[in-house]
């Protein structure tokens, strides 16, 4: 009986101790964008691979500075950690081959720049999407 409870309380504990799989990230632009923007496009954009969207207009990117919302980004976008991801903008930072994307706080800021701006790429909690973007891809 009692190895039974121990057993049942053993069981409770991995289930609320598992991970929980965070919410989607939602890849957003301006809603006048009308690039077909896929998701190796999303990568090469924020990793500095690629400097425009199809047509032709510069690609701004906009990253946020940490969070899971980062972290999911980049774990599933970039298919890098945030420790992986800052190292590797260091290195290109310090040889003069490349500038990170601008990094905001929060999900709001990034909305509101890309809301503001053609150009601007930018990711946010699926949750937290507006009408005043357009999402291009989730992660």
């Amino acid at each position: 009986m009692r190895s039974t409870i121990m057993y049942k309380i053993a069981f409770l504990f991995t289930l609320l101790s598992s991970s929980v799989a965070l919410a989607d990230v939602a890849v957003i632009v301006h809603p006048s964008n009308g690039s077909d923007i896929n998701k190796d496009t999303v990568e090469r954009i924020f990793i500095g691979k690629e400097k425009s969207f199809s047509n032709g207009n510069k690609a701004i990117p906009i990253s946020q500075a940490s969070g899971a919302t980062a972290d999911e980004f980049n774990q599933k976008a970039l298919n890098k950690s945030s420790g992986q991801l800052k190292a590797y903008w260091s290195k290109l930072v310090f040889t003069g081959k490349g500038t990170p994307p601008k990094e905001v706080d929060n999900d709001a800021e990034v909305i509101q720049l890309v809301s503001s701006n053609p150009d601007t790429i930018g990711f946010v909690d699926a949750g937290s999407v507006t009408d005043a973007v357009k999402v291009v891809t989730t992660f």
